[in-house]
């Protein structure tokens, strides 16, 4: 049955693009894809029409139903059927109806996942984010080299006339330049980027309850003799700096200014779970990072982590998950890493007690494990102190934000700050 509806999903996709032919933006990569999307989307939607994915939909169902513009039904198969009648019926509508641009985004669990998703949508712009050297989502492939061929058929999928846009820093995704015939534009902080990030830097902001605060980080980006500055609030680590770099690359291709993208950028906020900065109990802060987790952007969280200010630096991680063979290695380089700063370390999950295991083997003495996110939650409550900042981090399936919620000043504002807080999400469990 599920087939046959995928079938069906793929199908109106296909026909929707061929008769509206809106160009395509292809958001790809191992860390940052949401992110990137949405900037993108914050971008060119002040001069275009524009639809992009809600959340994450990125997958064989994900990507079909944001070309269609119909939600998602879960097991509701009255709320299918009436849908892609919709969409069937829409197939009949004006041109001018239609989005002139989709945002989409591309994600790869598998072997030959890339291909299907092309198969429905290719793109005319390919935005490759970034990879790292243990990729999520590598459990399924033999090695990082055979994740990274699959991502890297986004942009071999490219016309001559299309554009690959390409982290500069990472160098699997900078090899790709070898396996398109498209245009090639790069970002980065590395000097030979054409979109290149410079001055980073936070942002303070006086607040009369806790004197000054980090509000949110300042850049700036330059191309072609052009530098203009950009801030981003709320938010803080360089992987939304990156969505923003590769946002103004989409928006010099589609005729904008870096000053009109400036002032686009300025207005975004990262979605919530992204290096979001909150408000904790006690005068404390949180830096919210439970979206998701991969070796890449659990170390730009610590990055973070070890440079933003704080009485205490605290680190509550969580297991990183789809990630095979490599998974006690990884875990153990977090733990190393965290070993060398953090005050406390509280580990959720049965892989994150190799991360505990290796901070302690390092000499750090306060390492705390727990089974789940509330238990970590209500462990942290005591030992929280003003002025604190901790970190949260984990992978999606151990519900991470559960703890954030825990030791949140503002709990009754969950629901607009932290991720996964709509009833689906409420229903399901954390998985371990």
């Amino acid at each position: 049955m599920k087939s046959l509806w995928l079938k069906i999903l793929a199908g109106l996709a296909r026909k929707t693009i061929r008769k509206y032919e809106p160009m395509v933006i292809g958001v790809t990569g191992s860390v940052g894809k949401t992110s990137t999307k949405e900037a993108i989307f914050a971008v060119l939607n002040t001069k275009w029409s524009v639809r992009t994915s809600e959340k994450n939909y990125n997958n064989e169902v994900g990507l079909p139903l944001t070309i269609l513009g119909i939600p998602h039904y879960g097991r509701n198969v009255l709320g299918w059927t009436w849908a892609l009648i919709r969409a069937r019926l829409r197939l009949f509508s004006p041109v001018r109806l239609y989005p002139k641009v989709l945002v989409l985004e591309y994600a790869v669990d598998r072997p030959h996942d890339m291909e299907y998703l092309l198969s429905i949508a290719k793109p005319n712009i390919a935005v490759v984010t970034a990879i790292g050297e243990v990729p999520a989502h590598v459990e399924f492939f033999k090695d990082p080299e055979e994740l990274v061929a699959e991502k890297s058929k986004l942009v071999k999928a490219l016309g001559r006339d299309g554009y690959a846009i390409l982290n500069h820093d990472d160098y699997a995704v900078y090899d790709m330049r070898e396996k398109t015939k498209a245009r090639v534009m790069t970002y980065g902080m590395e000097e030979r980027a054409e979109i290149k990030i410079t001055n980073f830097g936070l942002r303070m902001l006086k607040d009369a309850e806790r004197g000054d605060i980090p509000d949110g980080v300042s850049f700036k980006i330059e191309h072609g003799g052009d530098v203009v500055p950009f801030r981003l609030q709320h938010s803080f680590g360089l992987p939304q700096v990156y969505a923003a770099a590769a946002a103004a690359a989409t928006g010099l291709l589609m005729d904008m200014n870096l000053v009109e993208i400036s002032e686009a950028i300025n207005k975004w906020i990262p979605p919530p779970g992204r290096l979001r900065l909150l408000k904790g109990i006690k005068k404390s802060f949180i830096l919210d990072d439970t979206y998701n987790a991969s070796p890449e952007s659990m170390r730009a969280a610590l990055d973070s982590l070890r440079k933003l200010p704080g009485r205490r630096k605290v680190a509550v991680l969580g297991d990183m998950l789809e990630i095979g063979k490599y998974s006690e290695a990884a875990h153990r380089a977090i733990g190393d890493e965290a070993a060398g700063f953090v005050d406390l370390l509280f580990c959720v999950g049965p892989r994150a007690k190799f991360i505990a295991d290796e901070a302690r083997a390092k000499g750090r003495k306060e390492v705390y494990e727990f089974d789940d996110p509330i238990s970590v939650g209500k462990a942290l409550d005591p030992q929280i102190q003003p002025g604190d900042l901790i970190l949260v981090k984990g992978s999606q399936a151990l519900r991470m934000e559960k703890t954030v919620y825990e030791i949140m000043a503002d709990p009754q504002r969950a629901r607009e700050l932290l991720v996964r807080q709509d009833i689906s999400w409420k229903r399901r469990p954390g998985t371990l």
